[in-house]
């Protein structure tokens, strides 16, 4: 029975210190996204946010658990499928690969410095400095 309470609660704990991700743009960028132009924004077929500047794409290395949790929701694609799916384009000419942020506190610097950038972070992880345009 002790077992039994501890697991719960240890998977208790671990299910509530899981934070939504949430899309963020500088406060000079768009003030908000559809779900539609996340995904085409985070698939690199957004080539303008609605403000009309090209967007600077923010993600996080491969196999980050953030990337693959906002990647199943925003854009229906597993790691795998976004390897691919990034290489192809890459390998075609057809578009860049986004920018890479080592950690959220770093996304957030980026976005804060730059109108242009858009990146994903967990919730609690949003500072003044951006705004959130985008929150599933």
């Amino acid at each position: 029975m002790k077992k039994l309470l501890l697991a719960l609660s240890l998977s208790v704990f671990s299910l509530s210190s899981l934070a939504a991700p949430v899309v963020i743009a500088n406060p000079a960028g768009p003030d908000a996204l559809s779900k539609a132009e996340v995904k085409k924004l985070f698939l690199g077929k957004l080539k303008k946010l609605p403000n009309g500047t090209p967007p600077v794409v923010i993600e996080y290395k491969e196999g980050d658990a953030l990337r693959a949790s906002f990647h199943d929701a925003a854009t229906g694609k597993s790691e795998a499928q976004l390897q691919a799916y990034w290489s192809k384009l890459i390998f075609t000419g057809k578009a860049k690969p986004p920018k890479t942020a080592a950690s959220p506190s770093v996304a957030v610097s980026e976005v804060a410095g730059n109108a242009a950038a858009v990146a994903y972070v967990d919730e609690a992880d949003v500072t003044d400095a951006v705004k959130v345009v985008y929150k599933p």
